[in-house]
């Protein structure tokens, strides 16, 4: 990390230690705690080009999740459940706790989102208002899977896949294949929208075998612990009690859905949302755009 671009400036580095890992994250800003979350294949760097936007408004806790970045990499056990959004929504809640912060704001893109969302059912009088970037809830989709969803998404079952046969591809040339999921989620279909220094965050982590490894626990836990956990929610008729929005890109991975905004009235008591301008990494891709919906939502 000590020799990698710090594109934060003026933020602090912090490390918490929770039940199981120990989180990296990167703290700035002042107003109302806002916590961000990061997806696949990324960091916490991915708000690099929002992060100025909203610093002025927001205390911004950006972290990496446990096996990303510069994040712990807990143990793998045979239920995945290490890798749980349910484990790294308890990171979240205990970082909070340790922060002295009752009540935040949470937005999460990609797996944070999941994460968010999963924190959002778990620990309801914690959140105060929810984003998720360019997701529909696990439950779905694995349940609504078409063709079209699983050409976009074929990353899904292919991570899920045992031990040790998507490492050992996967391993054989790890920044390709990294270079190759972000410019095929993002809308102009190449590395362009990326900062180099941003790459060079990413290609780093990803080039750590165990971290590729805990990348895909990640997406086993996502087939197994994370959908049985949305499964029960979903039999129980749990909903998600704080206002949600979602916003998703119109090349985005939701866009191959039936719609977004219809599945996520299913999972929330009230609930807003549309498209933006983007492919899936919204906050690279459109980070205008991405900061003021995120503005506008949360300070109404």
């Amino acid at each position: 990390m000590d020799d990698l671009p710090d594109l934060f400036p003026g933020f602090e580095s912090r490390r918490f230690a929770t039940q199981g890992a120990e989180i990296f994250a990167r703290v700035g800003g002042e107003g109302p705690p806002l916590f961000m979350l990061h997806g696949y294949p990324q960091t916490h760097v991915m708000w690099h080009r929002v992060a100025p936007k909203l610093a002025p408004h927001f205390k911004l806790i950006l972290l990496d999740l446990r096996g990303y970045g510069a994040s712990s990499i807990p143990p793998t056990v045979p239920d995945h459940s290490t890798y749980s959004k349910r484990a790294m929504a308890r990171d979240l809640v205990e970082i909070s706790d340790q922060l002295g912060i009752e009540r935040f704001l949470l937005c999460g893109h990609d797996r944070g989102g999941r994460v968010a969302y999963r924190a959002a059912l778990d620990h309801p009088g914690r959140i105060e208002k929810l984003i998720t970037l360019d997701i529909v809830p696990t439950y779905d989709m694995w349940h609504r899977l078409n063709r079209d969803l699983a050409l976009k998404s074929f990353h899904w079952s292919f991570l899920a896949q045992p031990e040790p046969w998507p490492e050992e591809i996967i391993g054989r040339d790890a920044v390709g294949w990294l270079d190759h999921k972000l410019a095929l989620w993002g809308g102009s279909g190449d590395l362009s929208i990326f900062a180099p220094e941003a790459l060079a965050h990413y290609r780093a982590f990803f080039s750590e075998p165990e971290r590729m490894h805990a990348t895909c626990e990640d997406y086993r836990a996502g087939a197994t612990y994370d959908l049985a956990a949305d499964e029960a929610d979903r039999t129980a008729g749990k909903r998600i009690t704080c206002p949600v929005a979602v916003f998703w890109g119109e090349k985005g991975i939701p866009s191959k859905t039936a719609g977004p905004l219809a599945i996520w009235k299913d999972w929330c008591e009230t609930v807003e949302g549309s498209a933006v301008a983007s492919g899936h990494f919204l906050p690279e891709e459109a980070p205008d755009d991405t900061a003021q919906v995120v503005l506008d939502f949360f300070r109404a």
